[in-house]
């Protein structure tokens, strides 16, 4: 497996909830690391492009896509697997409490939206 980075994303309902914390929490016991954070408010053309208020997270760990993806669990909480972030913290299908990227591709589009090369921690490997 290869180490690589990724984009969460703690939405507003899980934001609003005071579940940030605990969801970066989650995040690094599964064995992610938060390479870096920050807490956007978008414009309205921004938002357009992507989501209105979240907490972008860039995080890194083996196979990150795919494994960040399984950790979050499914987008309805009524099928996400047990013990998954959306299982624990999520309302309903609408109010998930994350996104994660879907693939490696929009990873890096999600992360370059987000973060700047110069926010980027080195690899720790």
């Amino acid at each position: 497996m290869t180490r690589t980075d990724t984009l969460a994303i703690i939405k507003p309902d899980a934001l609003g909830r005071g579940r940030a914390g605990t969801i970066i929490s989650h995040l690094e016991e599964e064995g992610f690391q938060v390479v870096a954070a920050r807490v956007v408010h978008l414009r309205r053309h921004e938002a357009e492009a992507f989501y209105a208020v979240h907490r972008a997270l860039l995080v890194r760990g083996m196979d990150a896509v795919s494994s960040l993806r399984e950790v979050i669990g499914a987008t309805d909480p009524a099928e996400a697997a047990a013990g998954t972030i959306r299982a624990l913290y999520a309302e309903s299908r609408e109010r998930n409490a994350i996104h994660a990227s879907d693939s490696p591709e929009n990873a890096e589009f999600e992360i370059a939206f987000f973060f700047a090369g110069t926010e980027r921690l080195a690899a720790a490997d």
